[in-house]
């Protein structure tokens, strides 16, 4: 019985190591959004999109391995709320990669965002925030460290000032592009706010895996 137990402990581990590389290499297609932000360059642009395609069959992988931990292990108690949070956490990885590629995808509109400083410098600055809160998390999921989750919570709004000011430029706007820059401009923004909110929701959840609260749950809520 022991034997048993300690293989279930070390798929756990291995499971838990697994999503940590996912989240990796979605952090990696964070930085290429970045670059493809600043610089509108297509190669970059193209290697996000085929690293996407990575990250969503990861995403298959550990969420079919996470079922079939279920079924056949039965978890309970700790070893359940583990398994459970790894699927929550897959999912909002998996989301975070697709807003990462609808940036990725306006590469050629960059010229047109370009052209219009103050709010494609707050889309910038957006991307610099959105990267930070979601390395933030990264390093929580890779530590375990239960005052990094409560960071995230805590920091669930700091998008929310850069948000308003780009609404305020791109309401401002005038010429002949000033509608389809707003247009892709309020994509990108957009984008960019949520990949904030799902890197809270995954300091929310390991909050919860943490300490088992389930007021902890409310806060996944975004």
């Amino acid at each position: 019985m022991a034997a048993l137990r300690h293989g279930f402990t070390a798929e756990l581990d291995q499971l838990r190591l697994q999503a940590e590389l996912m989240a990796v290499r979605v952090d990696q297609n964070l930085e290429r959004m970045r670059t493809v932000l600043a610089t509108g360059a297509p190669g970059v642009a193209e290697a996000a999109v085929r690293a996407d395609d990575d990250v969503d069959a990861m995403n298959v992988s550990l969420t079919e391995r996470c079922y079939d931990l279920i079924a056949r292990e039965q978890p309970v108690a700790g070893d359940l709320r583990f398994v459970v949070s790894v699927l929550r956490i897959l999912g909002e990885l998996e989301r975070v990669g697709d807003l990462a590629l609808r940036v990725v995808k306006l590469a050629p509109e960059w010229d047109l965002l370009h052209r219009h400083p103050a709010s494609f410098d707050l889309l910038e600055s957006m991307a610099d925030v959105a990267v930070d809160q979601y390395r933030l998390a990264l390093r929580a999921w890779a530590t375990q460290e239960l005052t990094l989750a409560h960071e995230l919570v805590g920091s669930a709004r700091v998008m929310d000032p850069l948000t308003e000011r780009l609404m305020r430029e791109l309401l401002a706007l005038e010429g002949p592009d000033a509608v389809p820059c707003a247009l892709r401009s309020l994509v990108a923004g957009r984008s960019l706010d949520r990949i904030a909110d799902h890197a809270a929701v995954i300091g929310a959840r390991l909050r919860y895996l943490l300490t088992g609260d389930p007021d902890h749950l409310a806060t996944e809520i975004r």
